[in-house]
Protein backbone atom coordinates (compact mmCIF):
# COMPACT_ATOMS: atom_id res chain seq x y z
CA UNK A 1 0.00 0.00 0.00
CA UNK A 2 1.35 3.23 -0.54
CA UNK A 3 0.05 6.96 -0.97
CA UNK A 4 0.29 10.58 -2.97
CA UNK A 5 2.52 12.74 -0.29
CA UNK A 6 0.69 15.77 -1.88
CA UNK A 7 1.20 17.71 -5.21
CA UNK A 8 3.35 20.46 -3.53
CA UNK A 9 6.96 20.28 -3.44
CA UNK A 10 7.37 21.54 0.99
CA UNK A 11 10.14 23.93 -0.41
CA UNK A 12 10.46 27.37 0.51
CA UNK A 13 9.95 29.49 -2.32
CA UNK A 14 8.23 32.72 -0.56
CA UNK A 15 5.20 33.00 -2.65
CA UNK A 16 5.66 30.45 -5.42
CA UNK A 17 4.89 27.03 -4.71
CA UNK A 18 6.76 24.29 -6.59
CA UNK A 19 4.27 21.24 -8.07
CA UNK A 20 5.46 17.68 -8.65
CA UNK A 21 3.22 17.82 -11.52
CA UNK A 22 4.86 20.57 -13.39
CA UNK A 23 8.71 19.33 -12.24
CA UNK A 24 8.03 16.19 -13.88
CA UNK A 25 6.64 17.13 -17.09
CA UNK A 26 9.71 19.72 -17.01
CA UNK A 27 11.92 16.54 -16.06
CA UNK A 28 10.13 14.52 -19.18
CA UNK A 29 10.80 17.41 -21.55
CA UNK A 30 14.86 17.70 -20.90
CA UNK A 31 15.45 14.59 -21.09
CA UNK A 32 13.45 14.20 -24.53
CA UNK A 33 15.58 16.82 -25.87
CA UNK A 34 18.80 15.14 -25.07
CA UNK A 35 16.98 12.05 -25.88
CA UNK A 36 15.68 13.21 -29.81
CA UNK A 37 18.53 14.73 -30.29
CA UNK A 38 20.96 11.92 -30.04
CA UNK A 39 18.41 10.40 -32.24
CA UNK A 40 18.07 12.41 -34.63
CA UNK A 41 22.01 12.72 -35.20
CA UNK A 42 21.72 8.95 -35.58
CA UNK A 43 19.26 9.01 -38.35
CA UNK A 44 21.51 11.83 -39.61
CA UNK A 45 18.51 15.00 -39.48
CA UNK A 46 19.53 18.42 -39.72
CA UNK A 47 21.75 19.97 -36.33
CA UNK A 48 19.85 21.65 -33.81
CA UNK A 49 16.17 20.29 -35.69
CA UNK A 50 15.43 19.07 -32.35
CA UNK A 51 16.02 21.86 -30.58
CA UNK A 52 13.79 24.35 -32.32
CA UNK A 53 11.00 22.02 -32.68
CA UNK A 54 10.57 20.86 -29.15
CA UNK A 55 9.84 24.14 -27.86
CA UNK A 56 6.82 24.35 -29.79
CA UNK A 57 5.94 20.93 -29.66
CA UNK A 58 5.50 21.09 -26.06
CA UNK A 59 3.69 24.27 -25.97
CA UNK A 60 0.99 23.03 -28.40
CA UNK A 61 1.00 19.74 -27.07
CA UNK A 62 0.09 20.79 -23.91
CA UNK A 63 -2.65 23.62 -24.84
CA UNK A 64 -3.82 20.71 -26.96
CA UNK A 65 -4.26 18.22 -24.32
CA UNK A 66 -5.88 20.72 -21.99
CA UNK A 67 -8.22 21.92 -24.41
CA UNK A 68 -9.35 18.21 -25.24
CA UNK A 69 -9.63 17.08 -21.24
CA UNK A 70 -11.93 20.23 -21.11
CA UNK A 71 -13.84 19.93 -23.64
CA UNK A 72 -15.26 16.77 -22.65
CA UNK A 73 -15.44 17.96 -18.75
CA UNK A 74 -16.79 21.24 -19.86
CA UNK A 75 -19.82 20.35 -17.14
CA UNK A 76 -16.93 20.92 -14.61
CA UNK A 77 -15.85 24.25 -15.80
CA UNK A 78 -19.04 26.11 -17.12
CA UNK A 79 -19.73 27.89 -13.98
CA UNK A 80 -16.22 28.85 -13.34
CA UNK A 81 -14.12 29.07 -16.77
CA UNK A 82 -11.27 30.60 -15.63
CA UNK A 83 -10.56 27.20 -13.97
CA UNK A 84 -9.66 25.65 -17.21
CA UNK A 85 -6.49 28.06 -16.72
CA UNK A 86 -4.92 26.11 -13.66
CA UNK A 87 -3.51 23.32 -15.36
CA UNK A 88 -1.39 22.84 -12.16
CA UNK A 89 -4.11 21.24 -10.86
CA UNK A 90 -4.28 18.24 -13.07
CA UNK A 91 -6.61 17.93 -16.19
CA UNK A 92 -4.64 16.51 -19.50
CA UNK A 93 -5.37 14.00 -22.25
CA UNK A 94 -2.73 12.13 -24.23
CA UNK A 95 -5.10 12.01 -26.92
CA UNK A 96 -5.14 15.98 -27.20
CA UNK A 97 -1.49 16.25 -26.78
CA UNK A 98 -0.73 13.79 -29.59
CA UNK A 99 -3.61 15.57 -32.04
CA UNK A 100 -2.21 19.01 -31.48
CA UNK A 101 1.03 17.58 -31.48
CA UNK A 102 0.98 16.00 -34.81
CA UNK A 103 -0.42 18.87 -36.12
CA UNK A 104 2.22 21.14 -34.61
CA UNK A 105 4.95 18.74 -36.72
CA UNK A 106 3.04 19.11 -40.11
CA UNK A 107 3.80 22.64 -40.36
CA UNK A 108 7.34 22.50 -38.91
CA UNK A 109 8.65 19.97 -41.06
CA UNK A 110 6.39 21.76 -44.07
CA UNK A 111 8.41 25.05 -42.66
CA UNK A 112 11.85 23.64 -42.77
CA UNK A 113 10.94 21.38 -45.58
CA UNK A 114 12.05 17.63 -43.42
CA UNK A 115 10.94 14.23 -44.00
CA UNK A 116 7.58 14.15 -41.54
CA UNK A 117 8.25 10.18 -40.54
CA UNK A 118 11.86 10.57 -39.95
CA UNK A 119 12.00 13.36 -37.79
CA UNK A 120 8.54 11.74 -36.03
CA UNK A 121 10.37 8.34 -35.56
CA UNK A 122 13.55 10.41 -33.16
CA UNK A 123 10.30 11.75 -31.26
CA UNK A 124 8.57 8.68 -30.63
CA UNK A 125 10.86 7.32 -27.87
CA UNK A 126 10.73 10.27 -26.19
CA UNK A 127 7.34 10.48 -26.12
CA UNK A 128 7.08 6.95 -24.00
CA UNK A 129 9.39 7.56 -21.84
CA UNK A 130 7.73 11.20 -20.85
CA UNK A 131 4.49 9.63 -20.39
CA UNK A 132 6.08 6.69 -18.40
CA UNK A 133 7.19 9.88 -16.16
CA UNK A 134 4.58 12.21 -16.38
CA UNK A 135 1.76 9.62 -15.16
CA UNK A 136 3.47 10.16 -11.84
CA UNK A 137 1.94 13.55 -11.96
CA UNK A 138 -1.43 12.04 -11.35
CA UNK A 139 -0.09 9.90 -8.47
CA UNK A 140 0.76 13.47 -6.50
CA UNK A 141 -2.27 14.40 -7.24
CA UNK A 142 -4.32 11.50 -6.38
CA UNK A 143 -6.18 11.25 -9.77
CA UNK A 144 -6.59 8.99 -12.65
CA UNK A 145 -6.84 5.86 -10.17
CA UNK A 146 -8.66 3.02 -10.93
CA UNK A 147 -11.28 1.03 -9.22
CA UNK A 148 -11.09 -0.23 -5.58
CA UNK A 149 -8.96 -3.02 -5.06
CA UNK A 150 -7.14 -5.31 -2.09
CA UNK A 151 -4.05 -5.96 -4.50
CA UNK A 152 -0.65 -5.51 -2.33
CA UNK A 153 0.47 -2.46 -4.38
CA UNK A 154 -3.17 -0.51 -3.70
CA UNK A 155 -2.80 3.04 -3.48
CA UNK A 156 -4.62 5.06 -1.05
CA UNK A 157 -7.13 7.82 -2.11
CA UNK A 158 -7.65 10.56 0.57
CA UNK A 159 -11.41 11.05 0.79
CA UNK A 160 -11.59 14.46 -1.13
CA UNK A 161 -10.26 12.93 -3.89
CA UNK A 162 -12.60 10.12 -4.22
CA UNK A 163 -15.78 9.89 -6.27
CA UNK A 164 -19.41 10.06 -4.59
CA UNK A 165 -20.05 6.33 -5.91
CA UNK A 166 -16.92 5.42 -4.25
CA UNK A 167 -16.93 7.51 -0.89
CA UNK A 168 -16.23 4.67 1.13
CA UNK A 169 -13.25 2.57 -0.41
CA UNK A 170 -9.86 3.56 0.62
CA UNK A 171 -7.91 1.30 -1.82
CA UNK A 172 -7.94 1.82 -5.57
CA UNK A 173 -5.93 0.19 -8.59
CA UNK A 174 -2.88 2.66 -8.88
CA UNK A 175 -3.55 2.86 -12.56
CA UNK A 176 -0.95 5.65 -13.16
CA UNK A 177 1.95 2.81 -12.31
CA UNK A 178 0.03 0.42 -14.64
CA UNK A 179 0.66 2.80 -17.70
CA UNK A 180 3.68 4.10 -16.61
CA UNK A 181 5.50 0.62 -16.49
CA UNK A 182 3.65 0.07 -19.62
CA UNK A 183 4.93 3.30 -21.68
CA UNK A 184 8.93 2.06 -20.15
CA UNK A 185 8.37 -1.38 -21.67
CA UNK A 186 7.34 0.43 -25.00
CA UNK A 187 10.36 2.73 -24.69
CA UNK A 188 12.48 -0.03 -24.11
CA UNK A 189 11.22 -2.22 -27.32
CA UNK A 190 11.13 1.14 -29.53
CA UNK A 191 15.11 2.31 -28.64
CA UNK A 192 15.78 -1.55 -29.73
CA UNK A 193 13.47 -1.67 -32.99
CA UNK A 194 15.73 2.06 -33.50
CA UNK A 195 18.90 0.52 -33.44
CA UNK A 196 18.01 -2.96 -35.05
CA UNK A 197 17.44 -0.50 -37.95
CA UNK A 198 20.67 1.70 -37.23
CA UNK A 199 22.58 -1.36 -38.00
CA UNK A 200 20.32 -2.93 -40.73
CA UNK A 201 19.98 0.26 -42.85
CA UNK A 202 16.41 -0.68 -44.72
CA UNK A 203 15.23 -3.08 -42.34
CA UNK A 204 13.41 -0.33 -40.45
CA UNK A 205 11.78 2.26 -42.69
CA UNK A 206 10.42 5.42 -42.14
CA UNK A 207 7.18 5.72 -40.10
CA UNK A 208 7.60 2.13 -38.33
CA UNK A 209 8.52 3.34 -35.47
CA UNK A 210 5.39 5.69 -35.11
CA UNK A 211 3.46 3.25 -36.38
CA UNK A 212 4.78 0.96 -33.49
CA UNK A 213 4.15 3.44 -30.90
CA UNK A 214 0.91 3.84 -32.16
CA UNK A 215 0.00 0.16 -31.48
CA UNK A 216 2.23 -0.11 -28.25
CA UNK A 217 0.61 2.77 -26.70
CA UNK A 218 -3.07 2.17 -27.40
CA UNK A 219 -3.38 -1.50 -26.97
CA UNK A 220 -1.68 -0.50 -23.01
CA UNK A 221 -4.53 2.20 -22.69
CA UNK A 222 -7.49 0.13 -23.97
CA UNK A 223 -7.24 -2.48 -20.76
CA UNK A 224 -5.90 0.33 -18.45
CA UNK A 225 -8.60 2.98 -19.32
CA UNK A 226 -11.22 0.05 -18.36
CA UNK A 227 -9.79 0.34 -14.91
CA UNK A 228 -10.30 4.04 -14.54
CA UNK A 229 -13.08 5.82 -12.90
CA UNK A 230 -12.16 9.30 -13.84
CA UNK A 231 -12.78 8.02 -17.85
CA UNK A 232 -13.97 10.96 -20.29
CA UNK A 233 -17.06 9.83 -21.49
CA UNK A 234 -19.39 10.17 -24.70
CA UNK A 235 -23.06 9.08 -23.60
CA UNK A 236 -22.72 8.92 -20.19
CA UNK A 237 -20.80 10.18 -16.98
CA UNK A 238 -17.94 8.72 -15.16
CA UNK A 239 -17.30 7.09 -12.84
CA UNK A 240 -19.03 3.76 -14.48
CA UNK A 241 -19.65 5.34 -17.96
CA UNK A 242 -22.33 2.66 -18.12
CA UNK A 243 -24.45 2.75 -21.27
CA UNK A 244 -21.92 5.14 -22.87
CA UNK A 245 -18.14 5.20 -24.64
CA UNK A 246 -15.01 5.54 -23.31
CA UNK A 247 -13.73 8.02 -25.11
CA UNK A 248 -9.07 7.26 -24.59
CA UNK A 249 -10.70 3.83 -25.34
CA UNK A 250 -12.53 4.70 -28.62
CA UNK A 251 -9.33 6.75 -29.93
CA UNK A 252 -6.71 3.86 -28.95
CA UNK A 253 -8.83 1.64 -30.80
CA UNK A 254 -8.69 4.01 -34.12
CA UNK A 255 -4.80 5.24 -33.62
CA UNK A 256 -4.51 1.38 -33.60
CA UNK A 257 -5.94 0.11 -36.38
CA UNK A 258 -3.94 3.33 -38.26
CA UNK A 259 -0.88 1.99 -36.53
CA UNK A 260 -1.39 -1.54 -38.02
CA UNK A 261 -2.18 -0.32 -41.78
CA UNK A 262 1.17 1.83 -41.32
CA UNK A 263 2.65 -1.67 -40.76
CA UNK A 264 1.21 -3.35 -43.61
CA UNK A 265 1.45 -0.52 -46.13
CA UNK A 266 5.37 -1.02 -45.05
CA UNK A 267 5.92 -4.01 -45.33
CA UNK A 268 3.17 -5.05 -46.78
CA UNK A 269 2.62 -3.04 -50.16
CA UNK A 270 6.15 -2.48 -49.33
CA UNK A 271 5.69 1.31 -50.33
CA UNK A 272 6.84 4.49 -48.02
CA UNK A 273 4.25 6.28 -46.31
CA UNK A 274 2.64 9.19 -47.46
CA UNK A 275 4.78 12.29 -46.28
CA UNK A 276 2.34 15.01 -44.75
CA UNK A 277 5.35 17.34 -43.82
CA UNK A 278 7.35 17.93 -47.52
CA UNK A 279 4.93 20.31 -50.01
CA UNK A 280 4.43 19.21 -53.27
CA UNK A 281 6.07 21.19 -55.88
Amino acid sequence: MFQSPGSEIPLPLGPLTLRWYGLLIATAVLIGLYLSSWLAKQRKLENGLISDLLPLLVLFSVIGARIYYVAFEWRNYAGSPLKALAIWEGGIAIHGALIAGTLTLILFCRWRRQPFWDVLDVLVPSVALGQAIGRWGNFFNSEAFGVPTDLPWKLFIPTSSRPLLYSDSEFFHPTFLYESIWNLLLFIVLIAVFRKGIKRSGSVPAGAMSCLYLIGYSLGRVWIEGLRIDPLCIGALPPACEGGVRIAQLMSGVLALLGIFGLWWLYGRKQNLPDPGIPKA
